[in-house]
C-alpha cells in the first residue's frame, strides 16, 4: 500500500508540474510473475523508471517501447507479455497487435503472463498568442476553457488590466516557454506585426498562423524576407488564420482559429 501511495503522490506532483510521463499499471497476471495486478510504475520520456515497479526484465523492454510510442502519439495502449507457446495458440507473433492489445514474448523461466496498461500523461498543449487585439483576447479566453496553457505576448501598455492567460509577456520576446506541444498565433492587427512575426517564425511549434488578410500577409512577408527572415520559416505561417467559417466577430474568428488548431492537434487520433 505504501509504495502504491508513493507512486500516486508523485503522479499528482508531476501533473501539477506539467511534466510528461507514462503511468504503467499491471492489470492482470497469470501463473508466476514477479509483479502482481495493481503494481504501478512511472516512466519518464527518457525511459527511466522514476518510481514504482512492474517486474524485472521479462516485461521491461516491451513496456518501455510502448511507453515511448504512447508519449509520441498521446494514446494509451495495452501490452500483453506471454510465453511464446501461448502466443502461438492465439495465432499472434511478438510485436503484433490485435483488438488494441500489443503482444510481446516472455522469455523468462517463470513463463508467466502479464498485461500492462500504458497511460501517457502529457502537459496541457501550449498556445502562444502575440498581440492584445480583440481576437487575441478572445482566443486566450476560449483556449483556456479548452484546457490550453496560454501565453500572451504584447506590450503591457496595450493590453487590458485583466487578461485570461497563464503567462503574460511584456513585449514580444518570449524567453523560456511552457514545454508541451505548441501552437502559435499572431494577432497584433497593426501593432507590432513585424516584430511579432519575427519572433513567431523563430518559435518551434506544430502550427503558426497570422490573423490578417492574404494581401496584408503578402506585404509583411516581403518586408520580413528583406530583413533576413528565412523563407522556410515564413512558409510555415498560415494566413489568414483559422478555418473558413464565415466568421465576422472577434469571438467567431477566435473560434475558427481554435477549430483549425484542434484539427491539427487531433490529426490521426480518431482512427
Amino acid at each position: 500500500m505504501g509504495a502504491h501511495v508513493e507512486v500516486m503522490d508523485l503522479v499528482a506532483q508531476m501533473k501539477a508540474a506539467e511534466r510528461a510521463f507514462v503511468l504503467a499499471t499491471v492489470v492482470r497476471t497469470v501463473s508466476v510473475t514477479a509483479a502482481k495486478a495493481g503494481a504501478k510504475a512511472i516512466i519518464a520520456p527518457d525511459g527511466t523508471i522514476v518510481a514504482g515497479w512492474i517486474g524485472g526484465g521479462c516485461a521491461r523492454g516491451a513496456v518501455l517501447k510502448a511507453a515511448r510510442e504512447a508519449l509520441a502519439d498521446g494514446e494509451a495502449r495495452m501490452v500483453s507479455v506471454q510465453p511464446e507457446d501461448l502466443l502461438a495458440e492465439l495465432g499472434v507473433k511478438a510485436g503484433e497487435s490485435r483488438q488494441g492489445v500489443r503482444f510481446a514474448a516472455n522469455f523468462c523461466p517463470s513463463q508467466g503472463t502479464m498485461d500492462i496498461f500504458i497511460e501517457p500523461v502529457l502537459p496541457h498543449p501550449s498556445l502562444v498568442i502575440f498581440g492584445a487585439s480583440p481576437v487575441a483576447l478572445s482566443l486566450a479566453t476560449q483556449a483556456r476553457q479548452l484546457g490550453y496553457h496560454v501565453t500572451l505576448a504584447a506590450p503591457a501598455a496595450e493590453r487590458p488590466a485583466a487578461v485570461d492567460a497563464d503567462v503574460l509577456v511584456d513585449g514580444f520576446a518570449l524567453g523560456e516557454l511552457h514545454q508541451a506541444r505548441r501552437f502559435v498565433v499572431v494577432s497584433t492587427q497593426g501593432k507590432g506585426d513585424e516584430a511579432a512575426l519575427r519572433e513567431a517564425a523563430a518559435t518551434e511549434a506544430a502550427y503558426h498562423a497570422f490573423v490578417g488578410s492574404r494581401r496584408k500577409w503578402t506585404a509583411l512577408r516581403e518586408k520580413l524576407l528583406a530583413q533576413g527572415v528565412a523563407a522556410s520559416a515564413l512558409d510555415n505561417i498560415k494566413a489568414p488564420a483559422g478555418l473558413d467559417l464565415g466568421a465576422i466577430t472577434p469571438e467567431e474568428i477566435a473560434m475558427s482559429i481554435l477549430a483549425e488548431i484542434t484539427r491539427e492537434r487531433r490529426r490521426g487520433q480518431r482512427g
